[in-house]
């Protein structure tokens, strides 16, 4: 069914190679040097960072600021490793210290997106020793100057990936979990509570109706990931294609997915799964730079074909989460939304 499609595309495709060799040119102006102004408006939200720090520790019951180290930057935020002089303590008892991205932008367009994924993460990979090392969310808002945001959460010791079986149990323990008002989905229907990215492009995700599914989410994925990418794209050959020849039939993928019992329903998905968003902390396994919603989660394999799972990981997802029938029908629908947002952000 998708075929043609996937033909037409096949040049826009980038594989890992691409996607790790190439730099994005937001990343890539980090490397240019800054004029003296750009360094004193630095120094002045730093200070303003540091302020807002000291005013957070205190009222959170943290006492003060022990140390505050810098640690590293992107094109649009700034990193530190913070401790505190009083700090709580994570689910091992060990004391918890903090990683702090901060902006000269509002958290509205910089924080509150990523926040409220990192949250939907950490509570849905609670209640198991075996689920993903999420951290835990502390605070985010706008400095107190209003000239500036933050992003507080638990600083993890992260390393590179470890055992591919425990990841792989560890994402079917966040698919599983049900959605609920703590995890953001009382409703339990696909979507969002925001806009979100999935690299540097917009990610759409309006609510569908409560207690969604198998017709709610083909809506939801033709409209919102397929068809906003196609209309970024701008190429009329592949939104004619789609719109005429492919969306009318893709209910064709999802016959197995319908009835009593056999309806998708809303997963937690981190959204933008590759290797470059893999490790571990402290020996467990942990996912990081997210684009969450909910949504089937079948679709968080959309990027697969640039993350590297082996058999010891599908061992290990599977053990929860047997392949449903009509799953490698569906993949190459997945893999057309990550191939045409790659196109949208590098090009053919």
């Amino acid at each position: 069914l998708l075929l043609p499609l996937q033909k037409s595309l096949a040049f826009y495709s980038p594989l890992s190679n691409f996607i790790i060799s190439h730099q994005s040119p937001i990343a890539n102006r980090n490397n240019m040097s800054s004029s003296s102004s750009s360094t004193t408006a630095r120094s002045a939200s730093l200070s303003a960072l540091d302020q807002d720090l000291e005013s957070w520790a205190s009222n959170s019951g943290y006492g003060s600021i022990d140390k505050s180290i810098p640690a590293g930057s992107s094109g649009w935020a700034s990193f530190r490793k913070v401790t505190v002089t009083d700090p709580p303590t994570n689910a091992d008892g060990k004391p918890v210290a903090f990683f702090v991205k901060s902006s000269g932008r509002s958290c509205d367009e910089m924080f509150y997106g990523e926040a409220l994924g990192l949250e939907a993460m950490y509570a849905c990979s609670q209640g198991s020793e075996d689920s993903l090392r999420i951290p835990k969310v502390y605070h985010y808002g706008d400095y107190s100057s209003g000239k500036g945001s933050m992003l507080i959460m638990e600083y993890l010791n992260l390393a590179g990936r470890s055992d591919d079986r425990a990841l792989g149990k560890a994402m079917a323990r966040m698919h599983l979990a049900e959605a609920t008002e703590e995890a953001g989905n009382g409703d339990k229907a696909f979507g969002f509570p925001v806009d979100n990215t999935i690299g540097g492009t917009p990610q759409p995700n309006p609510w569908t109706k409560p207690s969604s599914g198998t017709s709610e989410w083909i809506e939801f994925f033709a409209t919102h990931r397929i068809g906003h990418q196609l209309n970024l794209a701008g190429d009329s050959y592949c939104s004619n294609l789609w719109q005429n020849d492919i969306r009318p039939r893709l209910h064709l993928l999802f016959e197995d997915l319908q009835g009593e019992g056999k309806e998708v329903k809303p997963s937690l998905l981190h959204g933008d799964l590759w290797s470059g968003n893999i490790g571990s902390a402290d020996g467990s396994p942990s996912i990081f730079d997210p684009a969450v919603y909910w949504g089937h989660h079948e679709a968080e394999w959309g990027m697969s074909w640039c993350a590297g799972f082996g058999p010891q990981f599908w061992d290990g997802y599977r053990s929860l989460i047997p392949e449903d029938e009509g799953f490698l029908d569906r993949k190459p629908l997945y893999d057309a939304y990550h191939q045409l947002n790659h196109y949208n952000l590098f090009g053919g």
